[in-house]
């Protein structure tokens, strides 16, 4: 949500930024809110008005009363009542028109930086560079799912009996590989100085409506029937939340983050959920980076966040690339993001594995974040990044560590976390 300061002061601005957005049809919404702000503001001045002059006409009825003057004093009392019934249908109309002002202001998109490429959706997206060599294979490298099964290490078919599609068992190596990854990638945000949490998995409206769109809420979240609960998508989400209306102190800035959660997502829209994989899934489990700084020193948090995905890729043998998000493609409450993409050597072709955003004050505005600074209080950027989420990352894992006779290479800084083994086999 952005400072509706700027709808006052720049309204063309902000125009212009749903315009590079392809939002057109939420122009109309900045006209509206400044209609709706103007007529707030000067309910709120007629407001104070009247209460000065009630508060001056009562200390009149006092003298009135005391000189004897007992039918001025009613006539004075009268009029009171009057400026009180005044103020208490404007004290009314005052939250119906906030109500009116932020279920607008949600909706209208951050401001987005100015380095972001414009485009309409993410086949404009921009690639920055490239990391890692690609390694070259004489031989096919068989679907993900064909090799985890060679290894009795995924049952897709009972997870589908039990749950239905997007879900899996993962079973022996397989199923021990994926927690080793976890476990390493924990341990590489631990000695970067990130603080490890576990957070809640489940959040109330409020939080989600403060962390995300409406248009994302509706495509990812699972709702608790009959709670005001919401399963998490991710555990920026519950991590974020955590700082609901409060006020930090700027000494302890910035606040570093590494945590845990299984997420769940119901991929609404999302192409390939019957495919027999693990690409699109509802459930899975992450490990995920948030930082919450002073705003002058976001950006280079950006570039930090999205360079310890690269390494940690790299770590694992596993080749990467940085994307641009264009501006279509950019979720509204982001400033500048970029996508993490992991090689497949089946597919010769990248695919997004980690998702790097800097959300500006747009979270710490809708939940009320605030930091004590010297000169006052100010609203403090939050910044989210994904470590490793597999199963999906499994998938390049495989490929990239793939051995014709169907072996799995274990790297040497997952080694400790798989017992000192050094590759996963057939049984």
């Amino acid at each position: 949500m952005i400072d509706i300061r700027l709808i006052r002061e720049n309204p063309e601005l902000v125009k212009e930024n749903i315009r590079k957005k392809f939002q057109d049809e939420k122009l109309a919404l900045v006209d509206e809110v400044r209609k709706l702000d103007e007529e707030y503001r000067a309910l709120r001045t007629k407001a104070d008005e009247l209460r000065s002059q009630r508060n001056t006409m009562s200390k009149q009825i006092g003298a009135l009363m005391s000189q004897g003057k007992k039918e001025e004093a009613e006539e004075v009392k009268a009029t009171v009542k009057k400026i009180g019934d005044e103020i208490t249908e404007c004290e009314e109309k005052e939250p119906q028109l906030e109500e009116q002002i932020r279920e607008r202001m949600l909706v209208i998109p951050n401001i987005i930086d100015a380095s972001v490429p414009v485009g309409k959706d993410d086949s404009e997206n921009v690639e920055i560079e490239q990391f890692g060599t690609k390694r070259t294979f004489d031989f096919d490298i068989p679907y993900h799912t064909d090799i985890m099964e060679a290894l009795d290490g995924i049952d897709l078919d009972s997870a589908r009996k039990t749950s239905g599609n997007g879900f899996y068992y993962l079973t022996g190596d397989i199923a021990r590989l994926h927690s080793a990854i976890l476990a390493y990638a924990r341990d590489y945000m631990v000695n970067k100085g990130f603080t490890y949490c576990i957070p809640p998995f489940m959040i109330r409206s409020e939080v989600v409506t403060g962390v995300m769109s409406f248009k994302e809420m509706e495509n990812m979240m699972y709702k608790i029937e009959g709670e005001d609960l919401y399963l998490i998508g991710t555990s920026e989400h519950s991590m974020i939340g955590r700082f609901i209306d409060t006020i930090n102190d700027e000494a302890k800035l910035p606040l570093t983050l590494t945590s845990y959660s299984p997420c769940f997502r119901k991929e609404v829209g999302a192409h390939g959920i019957e495919e027999r994989g693990v690409y699109r899934i509802h459930q899975f489990e992450k490990q995920e980076m948030i930082v919450i700084c002073k705003p002058e020193e976001s950006m280079d948090w950006y570039n930090k966040m999205w360079r310890y995905s690269v390494d940690l890729f790299l770590s694992m043998n596993i080749p990467v690339r940085t994307l641009e998000c264009c501006s279509g493609d950019l979720a509204d409450l982001k400033v500048k993001s970029c996508d993490v993409e992991a090689w497949s050597p089946r597919q010769q072709k990248y695919f997004e594995v980690c998702s790097c955003s800097n959300l500006g004050d747009a979270q710490s505005r809708r939940l009320k974040i605030r930091v004590k600074g010297a000169e006052g209080n100010y609203l403090p950027h939050t910044l989210n990044n994904t470590v490793v989420a597999p199963p999906r990352m499994l998938i390049a894992f495989l490929e990239n560590n793939y051995n014709q006779d169907g072996s799995i290479d274990i790297p040497e800084v997952l080694q400790p976390y798989m017992g000192g083994q050094k590759k996963i086999e057939k049984k």
